[in-house]
C-alpha cells in the first residue's frame, strides 16, 4: 500500500512527463494570435486546470463516462492549426463554440465508434502501439538538442545534459529497489535540472513574473459563437483524436497487464468528449489521451489509479496557482529529452511485445505491421510531405499515429478478406463433389 507522500511523488512524476506537451499548445496558439501577457497567462492556467479535471473524469470511471484506466489527458496538438485558422478568420469565441459542439459530437458518436473496434485485432493493436512510441522519438530528440528553434539547439552541453539525465534514470531503475525505483524518472529530472542550473540552463524569470492565483472563468474570451465550417473542422480534429486515443488505451492495457474492453474505450471517449466541452467552456483546448505517460506506467510498474488521481489533482492546483505552475517550467528541454528517450522507447517496446504474440510468418500480418509502421513513422518524421493536400487530408495524414492506424485498419480489412478467399478456394469443402 502506497503512502500519500509516495502517491503524490508518483503523480508529480506523471505531471512533469506531460507538462511540456501540455503548455506548448497555449504558448503556440497565444503567440500566433498575438494575445496579451495577461491573456497568455490565463490560457496556460485554464489549460492546466482543465487538464486536471479531464484526467479525473477519465480515471474515475462510471456507468457511461470514464475508462477507469490510469490515463492522463492533455490538449491535442492536432487542434493548434485549426484553432489559429478559425480565430484568425473570425475570433476566438467562434473557435470555442466549435470546440463545445465538437465535444458533444464525441460524446454522442462514441458508441457508434465502439462498433468499429472489431477492426482492431492484435496485429493492428500492436502496430498502432509501436507507431505511438516511434512517432514520439523525434519529439524526444528535438528536446535532447535543446528544443526546436532554440538558439543553442544541438550544442554539446544540451546533448551531455540529456545523456546524464538518461544515465541517472537507467541507474536508478536498475540499481534501486522499491519506491525509489518507481520514481527513477523524477530523480533523473531533478538531477538533470540541478546540473542545468549550474551550467546556466535554468531560468527562474517566469516564476517571478507569474501571478499567485488564477481562477478559470467560463467564456473568458466572450460568449461562444457558432460557424458550420468551424464546427465541421473541429469535429474532424476530434475524430483524429479518437483514433489516437484508442491506440493509447490499448498501450495502457499492455503496460498494466489488463485486457481493455470495448466498453472501456467507449466510456473513455465519452469522457474525452465531456472534457472537450469543458475546454470550450473555460476557453482552453480539446483534450485527448496523452501517450507521453504510457511509458511511465511500464517503467514505474505502479499501475494504481490513485497515482493518476494525484496527477489530475496536481494539475488542477497548478491551474489555480500560476506561480507554482511556472516553477515546473524551469526543467531544461535537454533534461526532458533525456527522460523522453526511455519513456517513448518503452511505448515502442510494448508495441513490439504485442506484435510478438502475432504470427508474422503469415504474409498478411507481416505486411500489415510493416506498412503501417513505415507510414506512421514516415508521417511523423516528415509531415511536410502532405503540405500540398487539402486541409482535411493534412489533419489526418500529418499525424503519424492516425495515418499509421488507418493504414493498419485498411490493410487488415483487405488482406484478411484476401486470405479468407484463398482459404475458401483451397478448402476441400469448396471443391465440387465427385460422384
Amino acid at each position: 500500500m502506497l503512502s500519500k507522500q509516495k502517491i503524490f511523488a508518483l503523480g508529480l512524476q506523471h505531471v512533469l512527463a506531460m507538462y511540456a506537451g501540455a503548455v506548448i499548445v497555449p504558448l503556440v496558439v497565444g503567440g500566433a494570435l498575438n494575445l496579451s501577457a495577461a491573456q497568455m497567462a490565463y490560457l496556460i492556467a485554464a489549460d492546466l486546470f482543465t487538464c486536471g479535471l479531464a484526467t479525473l473524469l477519465q480515471v474515475i470511471g462510471s456507468k457511461h463516462f470514464g475508462s477507469g484506466l490510469p490515463v492522463v489527458l492533455g490538449c491535442t496538438f492536432t487542434a493548434v492549426s485549426p484553432i489559429i485558422a478559425i480565430a484568425s478568420g473570425s475570433n476566438l469565441a467562434t473557435a470555442y463554440g466549435a470546440i463545445i459542439i465538437s465535444g458533444l459530437f464525441v460524446v454522442l458518436a462514441a458508441p457508434v465508434y465502439g462498433k468499429l473496434l472489431k477492426f482492431f485485432p492484435t496485429v493492428v493493436t500492436g502496430s498502432v502501439v509501436t507507431i505511438i512510441g516511434l512517432s514520439l522519438i523525434p519529439v524526444a530528440m528535438n528536446n535532447v538538442a535543446g528544443g526546436q528553434g532554440s538558439p543553442d539547439f544541438g550544442q554539446p552541453r544540451n546533448l551531455l545534459l540529456a545523456l546524464i539525465t538518461l544515465l541517472v534514470i537507467l541507474a536508478v531503475n536498475r540499481l534501486a529497489t522499491g519506491f525509489l525505483r518507481s520514481v527513477s524518472v523524477l530523480v533523473g529530472l531533478a538531477v538533470g535540472t540541478a546540473i542545468g542550473y549550474f551550467i546556466g540552463l535554468v531560468d527562474f524569470a517566469a516564476v517571478g513574473t507569474a501571478s499567485y492565483v488564477s481562477i478559470a472563468q467560463p467564456f473568458y474570451f466572450g460568449w461562444p459563437q457558432f460557424s458550420v465550417t468551424a464546427i465541421f473542422t473541429m469535429i474532424i480534429v476530434n475524430i483524429v483524436s479518437m483514433v489516437e486515443s484508442t491506440g493509447v488505451y490499448f498501450a495502457v492495457g499492455k503496460a498494466t497487464d489488463q485486457k481493455v474492453e470495448d466498453k472501456q474505450i467507449v466510456n473513455g471517449l465519452r469522457s474525452e468528449g465531456l472534457a472537450i466541452m469543458l475546454g470550450g467552456l473555460f476557453n482552453a483546448f480539446p483534450y485527448t489521451a496523452f501517450s507521453q505517460n504510457v511509458g511511465l506506467l511500464s517503467l514505474t510498474r505502479v499501475k494504481t489509479r490513485n497515482v493518476i488521481f494525484a496527477a489530475g489533482g496536481i494539475m488542477v492546483v497548478l491551474g489555480l496557482l500560476p506561480k507554482l505552475a511556472a516553477l515546473t517550467t524551469v526543467v531544461p528541454n535537454a533534461v526532458l529529452g533525456g527522460a523522453m528517450i526511455v519513456m517513448f522507447g518503452s511505448v515502442a517496446a510494448s508495441g513490439m511485445s504485442i506484435l510478438s504474440e502475432v504470427d508474422l510468418r503469415k504474409d498478411g500480418n507481416l505486411l500489415i505491421a510493416a506498412c503501417s509502421i513505415a507510414v506512421g513513422l514516415g508521417s511523423a518524421v516528415l509531415p511536410s510531405m502532405f503540405d500540398q493536400l487539402p486541409e482535411f487530408a493534412r489533419m489526418l495524414l500529418q499525424n503519424g499515429i492516425v495515418s499509421g492506424s488507418l493504414t493498419a485498419i485498411i490493410l487488415n480489412i483487405c488482406l484478411s478478406k484476401t486470405q479468407d478467399h484463398a482459404v475458401s478456394a483451397a478448402s476441400p469443402a469448396a471443391a465440387p463433389e465427385i460422384k
